[in-house]
């Protein structure tokens, strides 16, 4: 069976956004910062379509992070377009071809039909819970591992049923002071370190669960 894998980028006091999130700051107060590390990098570049961009020790796990993923699940509010009732013409941050390039299982209180954009990328809308979207990103995955994006709540929600395989930290250098906290009420987790590699920008730091 494929593995659910966790990445998301953290501040050093826990939190993945900052303070009072909007459209306009969607990550919060200051917490674009805690993503300082990965825009520079040439991996990321190249997977959103710019030029340059740094090599190094962050651009290879970059680079790494996407080899194997078959689907990715992530929360509404990762995906946007506020609260309720979708609006339809929201298609999400990424533009007309999102980097994932493959299935993503987005979960949802609100119906709404299949997205598919360029690139590969068809957004799934799941209304039946996290054990659902699961079942149905695995299944599309095939022999391929399966993402778990973010945000917070969704991790969480993975996190407390015991459905994470991996956790994969990028751990910024930078106190928000304020936010959405990762890993608020998700209990008790036993985590075995298995990778640390840093720069000065970020330290990566990978777990295996359970």
């Amino acid at each position: 069976m494929s593995q659910l894998k966790c990445q998301i980028s953290v501040s050093l006091d826990g939190y993945v956004a900052g303070p009072n999130p909007s459209l306009e700051e969607p990550l919060g107060r200051n917490g674009e910062r805690i993503h300082d590390w990965v825009v520079r990098t040439r991996a990321w570049r190249e997977q959103h379509g710019y030029e340059g961009g740094e090599d190094g020790a962050d651009s290879e796990i970059v680079d790494d992070m996407v080899r194997g993923i078959g689907a990715y699940i992530m929360g509404r509010n990762m995906f946007g377009g506020g609260p309720g009732p979708w609006d339809g013409e929201w298609r999400g941050w990424w533009g007309d071809e999102p980097p994932f390039h493959v299935p993503v299982f987005v979960l949802t209180h609100h119906p709404r039909e299949p997205l598919e954009m360029q690139g590969g990328t068809t957004f799934h809308f799941v209304t039946d819970g996290i054990e659902a979207a699961l079942e149905r990103a695995r299944e599309a995955a095939g022999d391929a591992d399966v993402m778990l994006a973010g945000g917070a709540e969704a991790v969480q929600q993975y996190l407390r049923a015991g459905l994470v395989d991996e956790l994969f930290l990028h751990i910024a250098p930078v106190v928000l002071g304020g936010g959405r906290r990762l890993l608020d009420g998700v209990g008790y987790v036993p985590l075995e370190q298995v990778e640390v590699v840093s720069s000065p920008r970020v330290t990566h730091v990978r777990y295996r669960v359970g």
